[in-house]
C-alpha cells in the first residue's frame, strides 16, 4: 500500500466485556484496512491498524461512534507501516 501508516490507539473506559473487539472487526469489514484489536490486562483496548492516512482517519471515527458511551479515553499514535498484517482480526493475547 503507498502511503500506508500504522495507527495504534488504546481505549480505555468500559471498552471489555460489551463486545467492543467484535464491532471493530465489523466496522473494519467496510473499510481497506489491516491490523488486530485485542484486550489488554490493564482492561484497556488496544487497536493497530494498518491502510492509507485518510482511510485510518474513517476507520478510527467508525469505531468510535459505533462505540460511544463506552470509551472514556483513547491514546492514538501513528508510525510508519509495516505491511506485517494481511487482514484485519481480532487478537486473542
Amino acid at each position: 500500500m503507498e502511503n500506508a501508516e500504522r495507527l495504534t490507539i488504546h481505549f480505555s473506559g468500559a471498552v471489555q466485556g460489551v463486545g467492543f473487539r467484535y464491532t471493530a472487526l465489523q466496522v473494519s469489514r467496510r473499510f481497506n484496512v489491516t491490523g488486530f484489536v485485542k484486550n489488554l490486562r490493564d482492561g484497556q483496548v488496544e487497536l493497530v491498524a494498518e491502510g492509507e492516512a485518510d482511510e485510518l482517519t474513517r476507520f478510527r471515527s467508525a469505531v468510535e461512534k459505533a462505540m460511544d458511551g463506552y470509551i472514556s479515553n483513547s491514546n492514538a499514535m501513528r508510525t510508519e507501516s509495516t505491511g506485517e498484517f494481511n487482514v484485519f482480526d481480532i487478537a486473542f493475547r
